[in-house]
């Protein structure tokens, strides 16, 4: 393509968001309108995002639709191309931004003005964080979702939203900082923070490990790691739904890309070195979280602790360097973020008509809602990793990456499979069946034609991605092969270099 479709596709819901700042009127043809202009606007995005699915070649490893500008300075570019393993994630964003903002149609009745800008400057940060290949502008777009997050959750969440927000931000903003460090060291030692360029620069192990440890405290609060993984918990409870869907969707993900663009291809000594680390802190991750999980009474709080659970799988998977293990984490990371957000629609939608996410509140809803029973059960068994959904792949392939490379972590990693299977179908039991006991839930409503709308399309891609996943597998096949390749000679040139120097 001659247009930059990349530039386009990431500022469009800027653009948009500008035409809602302008919108003028009583409070609700305000309203009215912002909805309109900022559904519209995501759903364009979403469409200008399908091109660059048709237009890929699956078979070439390296960077596509590639836009560079002279930017900043010498050597900072403004940079753009995506490869295989980032346009997964493109299409993640503008898929589940619409729906986002129908979620948000009802449920959000003060300044929607204001709430429909964040989600519209939300997305361009995310679609940015993937498209970007200049470390600067990467750290950019990564910090900048932090201030639209930072205000959906604290004006439009719960009743402790202001202790949460403030405690999501600091967590976030205390690993980027050292991660700013390390861009810094990298620029004034090479001169450029092109992404593909450093991928090649050849840096002293020694330096790989300080600079391996200043992106991973990044990189591990964003996805997050135990133990840095206690500001999640309160985020998702304080949020309101869609922030909660884009959190656990999308915004998660960015910790694992973190990993695979930047710590794993540019520090692969250092990356090797703390792999018994990161094994380490993921099975504690694995099954701490999961037992957490099974004594919460909040449906938010346990849905929460599950996606830690299943981050741990991701990064066991992105640190096996095995073709199974990395291309199940990537396949995890895009399941979670379907079934999570289905999740927590579900949560949202009897929120919307009880006005609590008490567990102990629910009880028999299926003889009141039989169509939403139906698709939580769809979502429940995902989670869980049953077979002939989208969540078995990802888990299958990682414990296959994680039994070539650590035959102890794959059997530790395995104790998930009943852990996740207790919690989920516990949650589901508890809500879903029993006798109706209380006046509120008598009277309860089935889901209205927007929340099908909404839940619909979840569960289709969840079955179909579960039985047929050759459309998603076949992009980053390529790249996580060369990724492999990549990582496994710059070590063999660190070996060499080393026995070089030995040897004088």
């Amino acid at each position: 393509m001659d247009w930059p479709i990349l530039s386009t596709l990431t500022f469009l819901p800027l653009v948009g968001a500008a035409f809602i700042l302008v919108v003028r009127g009583d409070a609700a043809v305000v309203a009215r309108n912002a909805r309109n202009i900022a559904l519209w606007t995501s759903v364009i995005a979403f469409v200008l995002s399908v091109p660059l699915w048709i237009y890929f070649e699956p078979a070439d490893a390296g960077f596509q639709f590639e836009e560079r500008v002279d930017w900043l300075a010498e050597g900072i570019t403004y940079h753009m191309g995506i490869d295989g393993m980032s346009l997964p994630f493109i299409l993640l964003t503008t898929f589940l931004t619409p729906i986002c903002i129908l979620a948000s149609w009802e449920s959000i009745q003060t300044r929607v003005k204001e709430y429909m800008i964040a989600f519209l400057v939300m997305e361009t940060m995310m679609i940015g964080v993937f498209a970007a290949l200049d470390f600067v502008l990467f750290y950019l777009f990564f910090e900048g979702g932090l201030i639209p997050m930072f205000l959906i959750i604290g004006i439009w969440g719960s009743d402790n939203r202001v202790y949460a927000t403030f405690k999501f931000f600091l967590y976030t903003l205390l690993g980027s900082v050292l991660m700013l460090l390390g861009l810094l060291w990298l620029y004034f030692q090479f001169g450029t923070t092109d992404i593909p360029e450093l991928m090649r620069a050849g840096i002293d192990p020694f330096w790989q490990r300080l600079l391996w440890l200043g992106f991973f405290a990044a990189f591990a609060v964003k996805i997050p790691m135990w133990p840095v993984h206690t500001w999640l918990p309160d985020a998702h409870v304080q949020a309101p739904t869609a922030g909660s869907v884009v959190l656990a969707a999308v915004l998660l993900k960015i910790g694992g890309y973190g990993f695979l663009r930047i710590s794993i291809p540019i520090l692969p000594d250092a990356t090797v070195t703390f792999t018994p680390l990161v094994y380490a802190l993921s099975i504690v991750a694995i099954v701490y979280t999961s037992l957490v999980a099974l004594m919460q009474e909040d449906m938010k709080k346990l849905i929460a602790y599950s996606s830690i659970a299943h981050m741990g799988f991701v990064t066991i998977g992105l640190f096996t360097f095995t073709p199974a293990g990395v291309e199940g984490a990537i396949m995890v990371m895009l399941s979670h973020g379907l079934v999570s957000a289905a999740l927590f629609l579900c949560v949202g939608v009897v929120y919307d008509r009880i006005h609590t996410r008490l567990i102990a509140r629910y009880g028999g809803v299926v003889n009141r809602m039989p169509l939403y029973a139906a698709a939580f059960m769809v979502f429940t068994l995902a989670n869980v990793g049953l077979p002939g959904t989208s969540g078995f792949l990802g888990e299958f392939l990682v414990l296959v990456g994680a039994f070539q490379a650590n035959t102890w972590v794959a059997f530790l990693a395995c104790t998930s499979v009943i852990l996740s299977a207790a919690y989920a179908l516990w949650l589901y039991r508890r809500v879903i069946f029993g006798v109706i006991t209380r006046e509120d839930l008598k009277a309860i409503l089935d889901l209205n034609k927007r929340e099908v709308a909404i839940l619909a399309p979840l569960v289709a891609l969840i079955i179909l991605f579960g039985v047929y996943p050759m459309p998603i597998l076949e992009l980053f096949h390529a790249p996580v092969e060369n990724l492999i390749a990549q990582h496994e000679l710059a070590l063999e040139g660190l070996r060499g270099a080393t026995n070089f120097a030995a040897v004088q």
